[in-house]
């Protein structure tokens, strides 16, 4: 993955979570503008359903950013084994005094490239990617990454930007996020990544809010 990446993310980190999280006006305004005042919180509140509290198993969160969205959720999976990776060390280190201060025991946290996961084929029953997957450079690498790790019967539980939605959130992408390095094209469409998971997996929950797809899907 481009250390042009990892840079972007550590010069905003001090905004990343103020912006996810609308804690000022400027954070509203953009979401409001650009996201159709499509509410991440929201989204990803109904996304963590998909995954209950009460869950046994393994699961891998990619990329875990700061843990803005999964604190809470962690703090009542106290069974679960969970893994969280990320490129960014930065991000890490924000997740890692989160967690800490939460009093989350239960999380590994693991620097690594999503084009080339550190573990085992068939290693997770469930597999978390929340606003990472519009970053990734190498998509189809990333895909085929996150499938291998992920047991045949487990669950992909994601949400990210998709393209063709609307012409002003796609224009920002084109010529602000991406710029930053925040965003990675080339993105897919919701057809082509309809396309792109019925290759592995089976799609059992799909919604589209603004330019935002959620979904769970079941590996095959």
């Amino acid at each position: 993955m481009s250390d042009r990446i990892k840079d972007s993310y550590k010069a905003s980190k001090n905004i990343y979570d103020d912006i996810l999280t609308r804690k000022n006006i400027f954070a509203k305004l953009y979401m409001k503008l650009f996201w159709q005042d499509v509410d991440d919180n929201k989204i990803a509140e109904e996304l963590l359903k998909y995954i209950p509290d009460k869950f046994r198993g393994k699961l891998l969160d990619v990329p875990v950013g700061t843990g803005v969205f999964t604190c809470e959720k962690y703090k009542r999976m106290t069974k679960a084994d969970i893994t969280c990776l990320d490129y960014s060390e930065d991000m890490l280190v924000q997740a890692r005094t989160r967690f800490l201060a939460n009093d989350i025991g239960n999380v590994t946290l693991v620097q690594g490239d999503v084009g080339a996961l550190p573990f085992e084929d068939g290693e997770f029953d469930v597999l978390l990617s929340m606003n990472g997957f519009h970053a990734f450079p190498d998509k189809n690498r990333a895909f085929s990454e996150m499938t291998r790790v992920l047991k045949k019967g487990g669950k992909l539980v994601a949400c990210f930007y998709i393209r063709g939605r609307s012409k002003v959130t796609d224009a920002l992408v084109k010529n602000v996020l991406a710029k930053k390095g925040w965003f990675t094209p080339p993105f897919d469409t919701s057809g082509e990544l309809m396309k792109r998971l019925e290759r592995a997996y089976e799609v059992t929950n799909w919604h589209i809010r603004g330019s935002m797809v959620y979904f769970k899907a079941i590996r095959k």
